[in-house]
């Protein structure tokens, strides 16, 4: 008895599917045997050749032009009056720092406080601090005997029990450093208002439903959260304070620019002494910036358990990875035995 061939018996190789045209390749409708082009960023490459272009010119008249005097440069950038100069600028931004961003954290929580005196003198007081440039607040301090000879102790518009010169008190060191604390506390407070308002509400109402001190709460609990807010404007702005010491020159002050301005001035090489005072200022600011990285990074654990890895931790993993790979080449190879072989 014959039987019939079954039409769901396979093709044979080679032969064409039912259902579809000979001369289409079988490969056709397979998405894996497309071929995957990259989009081509023409504008792209040529932009980023013409900002190549622009950066080979500018340090290539940095090597050939000789208006820069680099042995000059490297005459004055480690002379003693210069490291002493940037130790000056160091101390006025320190002092300015600390004792500015300690006024601007009590100015700030007296804009938050409910008594509107002391709101009202917080805000007349970072008002006034914000619209007086910072060099005619110098001039000020700097002439502050002219309105005041003598500063005393006594009772409020009553006998003074003890005075002392003003001049004595109030050096022109000091009153450089009142004149950038007194500025830049009005900046500060701002920013550590800013950092403060943004931590939720909640926060404070769980505290103190738990009995917690109001002072307790501020100091463990609502500066903490806030700092993370707080550490990138303020870090600008500690940097924008280092640059701002240039502006004491107007006291004759030895800080750094004001010596740069001495020493150009006497021997007229304007150029390489400005670029002895730029390279300090780089210099510190990149410190600077390096610091308040490792800052922020410290007070981020409490969003981020596993923080991405710093660039030096990078620097030595890349390390380790290429000693990994020298290794593991020059391990001798080892050739494998057939299947089958008993010795």
């Amino acid at each position: 008895m014959s039987t019939l061939p079954s039409t769901t018996d396979t093709a044979p190789p080679g032969a064409a599917t039912p259902g579809t045209d000979p001369g289409t390749p079988p490969d056709q409708d397979d998405p894996a045997s497309l071929k995957v082009v990259p989009a081509r960023h023409y504008a792209r490459w040529v932009a980023a050749v013409a900002v190549i272009v622009l950066v080979a010119q500018f340090v290539h008249g940095l090597a050939t032009n000789p208006v820069w005097e680099w042995g000059v440069f490297s005459d004055y950038v480690l002379s003693e009056t210069i490291v002493q100069a940037v130790w000056v600028t160091l101390q006025l931004t320190a002092y300015a720092t600390v004792l500015g961003f300690l006024l601007g954290t009590v100015l700030a929580f007296m804009r938050l406080s409910r008594s509107p005196v002391l709101q009202t003198v917080a805000w007349t007081y970072i008002w006034i601090f914000r619209s007086i440039p910072m060099i005619v607040q110098l001039v000020f301090w700097f002439n502050l005997s002219a309105l005041y000879e003598h500063l005393g102790f006594g009772i409020p518009f009553g006998p003074v029990f003890w005075s002392v010169d003003s001049n004595s008190i109030i050096g022109t060191m000091g009153a450089a450093i009142i004149g950038l604390t007194l500025h830049q506390a009005a900046y500060a407070a701002e920013i550590v208002r800013g950092g403060v308002i943004a931590v939720d509400h909640g926060q404070l109402e769980a505290a103190a439903a738990l009995g917690i001190p109001r002072l307790r709460q501020i100091r463990r609990i609502v500066l903490p959260q806030a700092m993370r807010g707080i550490l990138p404007t303020a870090g600008n702005e500690i940097i924008g304070l280092l640059k701002g010491t240039s502006v004491v020159y107007v006291m004759s002050i030895g800080e750094l620019f004001y010596q740069v301005q001495v020493i150009y001035g006497r021997n007229g090489r304007v150029i390489p002494l400005l670029l002895v005072a730029t390279a300090w200022y780089v210099v510190l600011t990149s410190l600077l910036s390096v610091a308040q990285y490792y800052v922020e990074r410290r007070y981020a654990r409490g969003t981020n358990r596993t923080p991405p890895p710093t660039p030096l931790q990078r620097a030595r993993r890349f390390v380790r990875t290429l000693h990994a790979a020298a290794a593991q080449r020059n391990q001798p190879v080892i050739p494998l035995k057939p299947l089958g072989d008993s010795r």
